[in-house]
This record gives structure tokens, C-alpha cells and sequence, in this order.
């Protein structure tokens, strides 16, 4: 038990990291106080401009400071390409790996009743909504592989059929330099199903 009130608060509030123990809380709060206040009075600025500035764009439901984040404002995206993907954390990998450049749609979650995620939390009136404007071509489901996430894409793929839009889903299967000894069953199951033709 710590001899400070203040102490034992800091380190309670650093736990609410993801993967942060009470050992972890207790190293950062000591790190700060003992050799970087500096630091720690810029990230206690930080996050509290963060947590009261940051909102979620109306369009696409990413994280923006703005009611429309930069990518739904970029006139060179194409608007035909509409990706939906499950976190912020998702759209920033793709943009980072690919060379998208059409829409996205965060879903922040998937579908998950025993959690509380209907369609309405994940924001898929909205998502009818874009579809049927009529300016989007093909969705690209780039949800995660999981159970909730292969529902999500079911029923995502069920909207897009309804308003005339052509579904598509993320490949899935052998990593580029995996071997096939070492590759876990489902996934080899999933790859060996979803096969194409060699050319």
C-alpha cells in the first residue's frame, strides 16, 4: 500500500490500458514521477484534449476532430470503393499496407448480441444510408476473421445485395512465407476452401 492517496489514483488510472497489471501501472507512475514530470504533464494534457476533442465523423464513424474526417473530405477517393472495417486501428493498417484510395466505414465492433452489439451500435442505419445513395459500387468486408467478424461480413454482404451493391470479402488464408507445416488448421482449412485459380 502506497503512503499517497494521489499515487495509488495515478496508478488505478493507468490500468485502464489495455494490458496494463497493477506491476506495469506501478513502473509507469513511478518512471514519471521519479524521472520525466514534464512528460507526464504533456501526456495528462494530451488525453484531456484528446478525450474532449476527439469525436467521430459523421460519414464514416472513424475518430476525427472534425464532423468530417480528412478522408471522407479528400475529392481524390474514390466514392464508388466503400471498405467496412471493425476498429479505426483496422483503416489505419490497410491505409499504411495498400494502395486503397475509395471509402471506408468503421463499424467500431461487430455484431455480438452476448456484448450488446446489435446493428444499431455498430451504427448500420448509417451504413444503409450510404448504400443507398447509390454511389458505392462494391463493399469491400475487411472484418476479422473471427466468428462475430465472418457474422458481421454475413450480414454486411446482405445489406449490399439488397441495395444492388457488389459484396467482396478479404482473402484469408496462407501468410506470404508461411509454410504449410506450421499453419493452424482453421486457416488451412479456410485457404484450401477458398482456393483460385493459378495463373
Amino acid at each position: 500500500m502506497s503512503s499517497s492517496r494521489r499515487l495509488e489514483s495515478l496508478i488505478e488510472a493507468l490500468r485502464c490500458l489495455p494490458g496494463v497489471g497493477a506491476r506495469t501501472a506501478q513502473r509507469m507512475a513511478h518512471h514519471l514521477l521519479e524521472r520525466n514530470r514534464d512528460g507526464g504533464r504533456r501526456l495528462a494534457q494530451c488525453l484531456a484534449e484528446a478525450m474532449d476533442g476527439i469525436g467521430n465523423c459523421a460519414r464514416c464513424r472513424n475518430f476525427s476532430d472534425t464532423a468530417l474526417c480528412a478522408v471522407c473530405t479528400n475529392a481524390s477517393r474514390d466514392a464508388a470503393l466503400l471498405c467496412a472495417v471493425e476498429m479505426p486501428a483496422d483503416q489505419l493498417a490497410i491505409e499504411q499496407a495498400t494502395g486503397y484510395r475509395g471509402l471506408y466505414f468503421v463499424l467500431q465492433g461487430r455484431l455480438s448480441p452476448l456484448d450488446g452489439l446489435g446493428p444499431r451500435e455498430l451504427g448500420l442505419d448509417l451504413f444503409t444510408e450510404r448504400l443507398a445513395e447509390g454511389e458505392v459500387r462494391e463493399l469491400i468486408i475487411a472484418t476479422n476473421p473471427t466468428v462475430e467478424g465472418e457474422a458481421t461480413a454475413h450480414y454486411l454482404a446482405q445489406l449490399a445485395r439488397q441495395h444492388g451493391v457488389r459484396a467482396s470479402r478479404l482473402a484469408h488464408g496462407v501468410p506470404l512465407g508461411g509454410e504449410l507445416e506450421y499453419i493452424d488448421r482453421g486457416t488451412l482449412a479456410h485457404a484450401f476452401g477458398a482456393r483460385q485459380e493459378a495463373g
